[in-house]
């Protein structure tokens, strides 16, 4: 089957494509149109059979979308495969992205870290930086409807090409889902066009048990926390994807508190018209034959006609479940009959922990809120190596009970919708008020008669505000309920549910005595709107290493030892405590916070060895010229005895050291230039090594001083030339140099030799002429002499 690559003109690949793998289109009006770039240069190939190295995945694996919804969208490699950047698109079916609205949906950044909008083709996201990856995710807002079937595509930058798929493991079709009338439709439309008001039961069914999560489920304290929402107006949100969650938000998500978040809602008033609570549950799940699922009422007008709730599952770090925005207005003027909804967990951005039971760590700075997915971290109780669907945790289902004021519906109404119509008219006729009395809204309770737990009443009050017949009574104008003191209940014992103790805080000292606290907080608080009087903290003393020094260090316990680095045969593990308290002294702490140990697996019998890809090359080993680097791959699974190569070493080049001059030794000082009187005496040393760019320049290599053998003795009247001709005198003076070359009695020495050429044309040199002993001297003592002297000592 023909495959369809296209590769993306990035700036940083332009000058490094193969020219043969390329062929441009010669349309201008294509390449020039809305984000030509990314899709103007085009090749063709072949593509493998099983070609999955690379895949594209719609979270949940849809075969169709819901107008408005949001979906997660992973790019994958799988392993040892990566790629280095990416672009990913969503065209409407049979565009070609030359024009904007060819585009169908908005992506949605989740980790900015790793994406961003394409600068010169704003629908399309692409890297950050290129570097390795082997994994990225975005959320992808379906269109609206209306806009037909819509084409997912990726690219992969692995090497210099990057490559686009028309069918396969790169591209995901999704064709818009039939309406059916009664349903939801997303996305929130800006005005909704039904009248009067609707009310709502909403449902919560949890199935977060260990049946169905088995991995680490935490059985002693599993719960689902309060439900807490509102139905509101499009302007105001209190959570959604993408944003960061609110103070409110962060307290349902780690403390399952839901008080902050239902303050911020009243805090909206105009915006909101109902705030949805339920109890919290304790354990998470139940067969519903012993508990009832937890369910609220609310209401909705064309105002406020959207609905969002969350529930926190713990412990967790900060995971929840939940809708936002869910619009109850439908495009034909009505209101939603039924809707049902699976709830998959996500993460509020403001806890980093990956188990359920992770110590608090805050996340700083506070992400975006994001679903969870199967491939967060491999010690995440959700984690799937192959990157599977998630299962819901809980099923949510909202259901109309009944419609209020006149109904503009264009849609006829079903013979359910008047039955539930008519039976909650006929609740409201319980109050036997005539209609000619007309009366004013009921005040709220007051405070209960009686202050302890003996039964008291409480009561509320209405005013008749006109009587349209005198002759009809108006009767009940005051209301009466039986009621107890705070903390009381009619039906239960105590109506103040508190969780377990959490876990003692660590001493206040670090050394000797000190004092500790734990905390735990109200579950479910009174029905009446009454303060738990229950205590939520205890505190106790503590000590910490009785015998400690100012040396000593406090640190946690171990934690878990990490997966096996092998599935099969001889592996490695590891395990990490932290530092509580460093040293009072300011040394550094001398315990062990890093523990690796050996790990056997089932043997692996005849099974391949599976190695993880190769590491970044190390630093060099030389700061300067010619080093050596290395990098290395884990063997994950195989026979410990796995002949594959698990390091690797190559030579780097830096910029060349700089080089400093070398000299030799100072020679020994030369014999005095003079055999009587002043003279000067030599000494030189030579150049080993030449500078180089950086190095330090050559010191001198010539010393001279001055030297004095003896006195000369006085020229007699004939050396100083009294007589004879000039004949003579030069016969006389020559005599007179051989005799000052034989300085020992019976030493017959040759002339001077001529002065040798100068060691260096500039910067200082020598120069040397030799004075050798006659073959036939008889004296056996007598020497070679040799003289010294500087040349060329200007500087180059």
């Amino acid at each position: 089957m023909e495959i369809y690559v296209y590769a993306l003109l990035l700036q940083c690949f332009v000058c490094s494509f193969v020219p043969t793998a390329i062929a441009f289109s010669e349309e201008p009006s294509r390449s020039d149109g809305f984000c030509g770039r990314i899709l103007r240069a085009q090749t063709q190939g072949t593509r493998r059979d099983g070609y999955h190295e690379f895949r594209l995945r719609v979270e949940g694996d849809p075969e169709s979308y819901q107008p408005g919804s949001s979906y997660r969208v992973v790019l994958l490699a799988s392993s040892p495969a990566y790629f280095r950047g990416f672009t990913l698109i969503a065209l409407k079916e049979g565009r070609e992205g030359t024009a904007a609205g060819h585009y169908a949906g908005q992506f949605q950044i989740i980790e900015e870290e790793d994406t961003q909008f394409m600068t010169n083709c704003p629908p399309a996201v692409t890297e950050t930086t290129p570097r390795r990856r082997t994994r990225i995710q975005v959320l992808w807002t379906a269109p609206p409807a209306g806009s037909g079937c819509v084409i997912l595509k990726a690219s992969i930058v692995q090497k210099r090409v990057i490559y686009f798929q028309d069918e396969g493991s790169l591209t995901v079709q999704l064709c818009e889902k039939e309406h059916v009338p009664g349903e939801a439709t997303l996305p929130p439309a800006l005005e909704c066009c039904a009248c009067g008001t609707a009310k709502y039961r909403l449902t919560f069914f949890g199935n977060w048990s260990e049946k169905i999560h088995p991995k680490d489920f935490p059985r002693r304290a599993n719960h689902w926390s309060a439900l807490i929402g509102a139905s509101h107006t499009a302007g105001y949100t209190p959570w959604e994807y993408g944003g960061y969650a609110s103070e409110g938000v962060r307290q349902v998500a780690e403390l399952g508190s839901p008080i902050k978040m239902e303050e911020e809602i009243r805090q909206k008033a105009d915006e909101v018209l109902t705030v949805i609570k339920t109890k919290a549950q304790w354990p998470a799940w139940q067969p519903l034959n012993l508990r009832a699922p937890p369910s609220a009422e609310f209401s909705v007008d064309r105002v406020r006609h959207l609905m969002s709730f969350l529930t926190m599952l713990g412990p967790s770090p900060d995971w929840n479940v939940g809708l936002t925005k869910e619009d109850l207005c439908t495009p034909e003027c009505g209101w939603v009959q039924r809707m049902e909804a699976e709830l998959l967990p996500w993460d509020a951005g403001t806890d980093s922990g990956v188990t359920y039971e992770s110590p608090n760590k805050p996340t700083v700075p506070q992400e975006r809120i994001r679903p969870l997915s199967r491939l967060d971290h491999p010690q995440s109780p959700f984690y799937d190596p192959l990157g599977g669907a998630m299962p819901s945790l809980a099923r949510v289902v909202v259901e109309r009970i009944a419609r209020k004021g006149e109904q503009c519906n264009t849609v006829p109404d079903l013979v359910d919708d008047i039955v539930a119509d008519i039976g909650q008219q006929e609740q409201e006729k319980e109050d036997d008020a005539p209609e000619t009395c007309i009366y004013s809204a009921w005040s709220p309770w007051s405070a209960c008669s009686s202050a302890t737990c003996d039964k008291g009443r409480r009561m509320r009050q209405r005013m008749l505000k006109a009587q349209l017949d005198p002759t009809v009574a108006c009767p009940r104008t005051q209301d009466f309920q039986p009621c107890m003191a705070p903390g009381c209940s009619l039906e239960e014992p105590s109506a103040c549910m508190m969780s377990e103790w959490i876990g003692w805080s660590a001493c206040s000292a670090s050394c000797g005595m000190g004092m500790r606290s734990r905390e735990r907080y109200v579950q479910q608080y009174p029905e009446d709107g009454a303060l738990c009087q229950l205590h939520t903290e205890e505190t106790e003393k503590c000590q910490v290493n009785a015998e400690c020094s100012p040396s000593s260090c406090i640190v946690t316990e171990w934690g878990e030892w990490d997966p096996c680095s092998s599935t099969c045969g001889l592996g490695m593990r590891r395990r990490e405590r932290m530092v509580k308290m460093p040293p009072l002294d300011g040394s550094m702490c001398k315990a062990e916070v890093l523990e690796v140990d050996k790990c056997m697996m089932p043997d692996c019998g005849a099974a391949p060895c599976m190695l993880s890809p190769w590491s970044d090359w190390g630093g060099c080993s030389v700061s300067c010229g010619v080093g050596m680097r290395t990098r290395q791959r884990m063997l994950k699974s195989g026979p410990a005895s796995c002949s594959e190569e698990l390091e690797q070493s190559d030579k780097c080049m830096l910029p060349e050291c700089p080089v400093d001059c070398m000299v030799s030794e100072w020679s020994e000082w030369s014999e005095c230039n003079k055999s009587c009187g002043k003279g000067h005496t030599l000494r030189s040393r030579m150049v080993k090594l030449e500078p180089g760019p950086g190095g330090s320049a050559c010191p001198e290599t010539v010393q001279r001083k001055k030297c004095k053998v003896r006195k000369c003795r006085a020229k007699t009247k004939e050396e100083r030339g009294g007589g004879g001709g000039g004949g003579k005198r030069r016969r006389r003076g020559k005599q007179g140099r051989d005799a000052a070359v034989e300085e020992q009695p019976g030493c017959r020495m040759q002339p001077w030799t001529g002065w040798t050429g100068c060691t260096k044309s500039c910067g200082g040199g020598i120069q040397e002429r030799f004075m050798l002993v006659k073959k036939k001297a008889k004296v056996a003592s007598c020497k070679d002499r040799k003289e010294i002297r500087g040349c060329n000592v200007e500087p180059c």
